[in-house]
């Protein structure tokens, strides 16, 4: 990849949180707040072990939340976790972004996207460190005022396949990473293979966000909010990848660095 403006702004920045995680070794471990996933039909909380285990890896010690939308509640996590990661699960309610919610919507959480909405604000107030995965993605976008695709084969027909099937770990198809944008500095490349699964995406992007990475068929597949400490989302799948990819377990380390 050719040095752009931007790689003057985020000089090695993978050294830079490698650093961080080092020193992490010696020093309290960040505490990293999880979202946790709903199962409507056996009406429990779950949680991939993936996310855990990339943040444990990275160096920080991971905690799934409770689904609340507690006012006082989320405050106290708020203050004492040191990052939040916003997983993957049900589609994000189009009422969030302002939109009918049609046929091709899944499941959604209403409880959730309540608690995500409070504690998203309170993050960024403090400038707190998030990660958001797949729906994480989508729901940052939304709640800054973007909008989604309810249904991406419907309403985006492409030749990209979104929705793999089996082998999560294994890439499916490749992002283009923009240049000057943190995650290509962190990853030193221009294209990045990645896994895939999702039927929702980015349509309209929320204004204070900026893209870091597109699919061929344009989908943006990565994002930050510049000007926060680190506020990213990718909607591809690093909790699944991170045990057989170094790019993967940069993002994690990047996160659990910044925190």
């Amino acid at each position: 990849m050719t040095k752009t403006q931007g790689e003057d702004a985020h000089p090695d920045i993978f050294a830079f949180f490698q650093g961080r995680k080092e020193r992490m070794e010696n020093t309290k471990r960040p505490l990293i707040g999880l979202v946790p996933l709903m199962d409507y039909q056996k009406a429990s909380y779950w949680m991939l072990p993936g996310y855990m285990e990339g943040i444990q890896q990275a160096g920080g010690v991971p905690v799934m939340l409770p689904l609340t939308d507690d006012a006082q509640a989320l405050a106290r996590l708020a203050d004492t976790c040191d990052g939040f990661l916003l997983t993957g699960g049900q589609d994000v309610a189009p009422s969030v972004y302002g939109a009918a919610q049609t046929s091709l919507c899944g499941e959604t959480c209403p409880p959730r996207d309540a608690m995500e909405q409070k504690l998203l604000a309170l993050a960024r107030a403090q400038d707190k460190p998030v990660l958001g995965i797949c729906r994480g993605i989508q729901f940052l976008n939304a709640a800054l005022g973007g909008t989604l695709w309810q249904d991406l084969p419907v309403e985006y027909p492409s030749e990209v396949n979104h929705h793999q099937t089996g082998a999560y770990e294994a890439p499916i198809h490749t992002v283009r990473l923009l240049p000057g944008t943190p995650l290509a500095d962190l990853l030193g490349k221009d294209t990045l293979p990645v896994n895939s699964y999702h039927h929702q995406a980015i349509h309209t992007l929320a204004p204070g966000l900026a893209a870091m990475a597109a699919a061929p068929d344009g989908i943006i597949e990565a994002v930050y909010e510049p000007g926060k400490r680190f506020v990213w989302a990718v909607q591809w799948h690093p909790e699944f990848s991170y045990k057989v990819n170094e790019d993967s377990r940069k993002i994690f380390a990047a996160f659990v660095g910044a925190c």
